[in-house]
């Protein structure tokens, strides 16, 4: 695209003062989504990005490839309930998986279809919850890409609804009590019970008789103190199968660090401290055994599992927690499932990831040690382990790696080292064959940064077009999965490699922390070093790489092309946060300030400042390729971010390649119907082609 013309977007002369820093924002009227100007600007925006999109050499291409992959199917990890198993489904043709439950006689029956309830695809089944019995199930959904959550309670056996909706319920956990005829959950305040823009906070514990008006339930938790009330607290809650003990937890915002509270609610029903003001995270529940459970970063970063008795006040100090899975020195813990061995006693059977790839083992319930290691597992990705909570000798493995769809394994105590097929996700066409290679970069200050490179016969002779893609937040960790968008650019001929950035949970928490607030740089230099290392190695060129990320990972990217013009020739920044000022005051921002820190302090306004990449725009420099994407239903991150940063690209650079918008609506910033993901990865896709070389479809600048 020589010679873009761009939407015009008057840059006004705004500086503000914050804490004796000034700070420019010219393009401040675009966060308003109703100003005239900011419509006129969009609807322009639109038809650039229509044209120039419509004119990629390998659209069509990549949109019959992806749908092709993208109907792969997917299966979730069984629940199981007195004989009965509820799982997720999601066949080739399908838009959304359904909800099913299987009977103990084998049949198969649909109770949540997403696509019966709203034909147009725009609702999605956000949770779901069986009660101890299995004869009745809460669940819930969101609709256009809200997230808003409307918690529903039907019959299983009838398929007849019995409570719902009941509104404000986004992230809200749910804990049944015996019978089914009451459960805890998460409710937000109404808002006209909250100050004016908190309405997305001010959650509380409560709970419910199936059927009752929502208006009479029963407060638990989230007021009283001060200490307890902060506005942004996310809960958890969990009950024992006997209904005998409530577990909750809060934790403000993201903040990787919780309190915990538990209540014998056959006593005096009052929540008693178990870890209050620890900077720590602690997953705590009553087992069938009767012991109080423990998983918990608190003194193992890389996290461990122990026992206390929940009788007996004095064993929950942490001193008293023994050990059942202690803190391993190379793997990090990511779930367990508790099942009886072969000849009684319960054992644990445990997931770990070592160097982001999922390890299976097995361990005595009574902290004796480790007993086998799974060796059947192939290598890949542990979605969850699951076993019924009235005990028996087998569990249940959700395994996914590059591909192969999410399936599920069966495991069983009698043959410990061995695991057998249980559910497999069918896939609607060829899988490509692909090689993964893991390699190492090393980072600014000599940190190792893991990677794994996809392609389709290993190392290639010649350099190719290649995508790194990056998180590098939030705890979260990458670790293999199913991706039709890796497997059709690298069915294409493409290079895609995926980075294992500080920020994320590869290496336990303080590999977390060592990638957040004062230390959020440390992520952008993995991701560059990652970029270098594949240039380095042959892999690809600067003019052949492109970065790609979403979320937090768009403010991975944005911060790579604002920082590293020179690194890649393309970029895809999708839903990504960008104005790190003033990110605090849009959707969920307020409650991510312990993962970056907040501009209302000097010192951690100049953390943001130094990363910012709306802030770090400089004119006169040549930008590489960049497509932004948003959803003008995301209510997690505002589209505001990337209309700034698109205005403020568009007026800096200086090369020919083009700085484009696409919009989507009705979409949020998850869940999505499978139509709507190929269109929006066979754009991203063909646009990184055209502008990496990819099969000779390069573009004019």
């Amino acid at each position: 695209m020589v010679g873009v013309r761009y939407p015009e977007a008057p840059r006004l002369d705004l500086v503000e003062d914050l804490h004796g820093t000034p700070v420019a924002d010219p393009y401040r009227w675009l966060e308003d989504v109703e100003d005239p100007r900011t419509r006129a600007w969009t609807d322009a925006q639109d038809a650039l990005t229509t044209e120039a999109l419509a004119a990629l050499p390998l659209r069509a291409d990549f949109a019959a490839r992806l749908e092709r992959l993208v109907h792969a199917g997917a299966v979730g990890v069984p629940v199981h309930r007195r004989g009965r198993a509820f799982s997720t489904r999601r066949d080739p043709g399908q838009e959304h998986a359904v909800l099913r439950v299987r009977e103990p006689d084998g049949t198969v029956r649909v109770l949540v279809d997403p696509m019966a309830i709203d034909p147009a695809g725009t609702t999605t089944l956000d949770a779901w919850s069986p009660s101890w019995e299995g004869d009745r199930l809460a669940y819930q959904l969101s609709t256009g890409g809200d997230e808003e959550s409307r918690l529903y309670v039907l019959d299983v056996g009838t398929g007849e609804v019995l409570d719902g909706p009941v509104d404000r319920c986004r992230y809200s956990p749910v804990a049944w009590l015996p019978g089914g005829e009451e459960l805890f959950y998460v409710r937000r305040l109404a808002p006209d019970a909250v100050p004016a823009g908190e309405e997305q906070y001010h959650r509380r514990v409560w709970r419910h008789r199936v059927g009752a008006d929502p208006a009479d339930d029963v407060l638990v938790h989230g007021e009283g103190s001060r200490m307890y009330e902060d506005p942004t607290n996310y809960y958890g809650v969990r009950t024992s199968a006997d209904g005998r003990w409530l577990v909750v937890s809060a934790s403000a915002g993201t903040a990787p660090r919780d309190d915990v509270w538990l209540a014998d609610l056959a006593g005096d029903r009052a929540l008693r401290e178990l870890q209050v003001g620890v900077d720590a995270q602690t997953s705590a529940w009553v087992a069938r055994d009767g012991r109080l459970w423990l998983v918990s970063d608190r003194g193992a970063p890389r996290r461990r599992l122990a026992v206390a008795d929940p009788e007996v006040p004095a064993t929950w100090d942490v001193s008293a927690w023994r050990d059942v899975v202690p803190e391993q020195a190379d793997g990090v813990l990511a779930d367990v499932a508790l099942v009886d061995g072969p000849d009684g006693g319960l054992q644990v059977l445990a997931v770990h990831s070592v160097d982001a790839t999922d390890r299976l083992s097995v361990w005595a319930g009574d902290g004796a040690g480790r007993l086998a290691e799974v060796t059947a597992l192939p290598p890949g990705s542990v979605s969850g382990v699951s076993a019924p909570p009235d005990g028996g000798t087998a569990a249940w493995v959700g395994y996914t790696d590059y591909a192969t769809p999410p399936s599920v394994l069966r495991w069983n105590s009698a043959a410990p080292r061995d695991l057998a097929e249980d559910e497999r996700a069918p896939v609607a066409g060829d899988v490509p064959a692909v090689t993964v290679v893991e390699t190492h970069a090393t980072s600014a200050d000599g940190t190792p940064v893991h990677l794994f490179v996809l392609s389709q016969a290993g190392r290639p002779d010649t350099p190719r077009p290649t995508v790194l893609y990056g998180y590098g937040g939030f705890n979260v960790s990458l670790t293999p999965g199913y991706s039709a968008q890796a497997l059709s650019w690298v069915a294409a001929g493409g290079v895609w490699a995926v980075a294992n950035l500080r920020g994320g949970s590869e290496h336990g928490e303080q590999w977390h922390r060592a990638g957040m607030r004062e230390r959020k740089q440390n992520v952008f230099d993995d991701f560059a070093a990652a970029g270098e290392h594949l240039v380095a190695e042959g892999w690809t060129t600067s003019g052949q790489l492109a970065v790609m990320g979403g979320s937090n990972g768009g403010l991975l990217v944005g911060a790579t092309l604002t920082q590293r013009p020179d690194l890649a020739a393309a970029v895809v920044c999708s839903a990504p946060l960008l104005d790190m000022v003033r990110y605090e005051r849009f959707g969920l921002g307020r409650t991510w300030n312990d993962e970056y820190g907040t501009a209302e302090d000097p010192v951690e306004l100049g953390w943001l400042l130094g990363y910012s990449p709306y802030h770090r725009v400089r004119a006169g420099t040549a930008y590489p390729a960049v497509l932004f994407t948003t959803f003008e239903s995301d209510t997690r991150v505002d589209p505001l971010h990337a209309r700034k940063l698109a205005a403020a690209l568009q007026h800096a650079t200086t090369g020919p390649a083009p700085v484009l918008l696409r919009r989507e609506i009705s979409v949020g910033h998850g869940a999505r119907a499978v139509s709507r993901t190929v269109g929006l990865a066979a754009d991203q896709l063909a646009f990184l082609a055209a502008h990496t070389g990819l099969a000779g479809s390069r573009t004019p600048g």
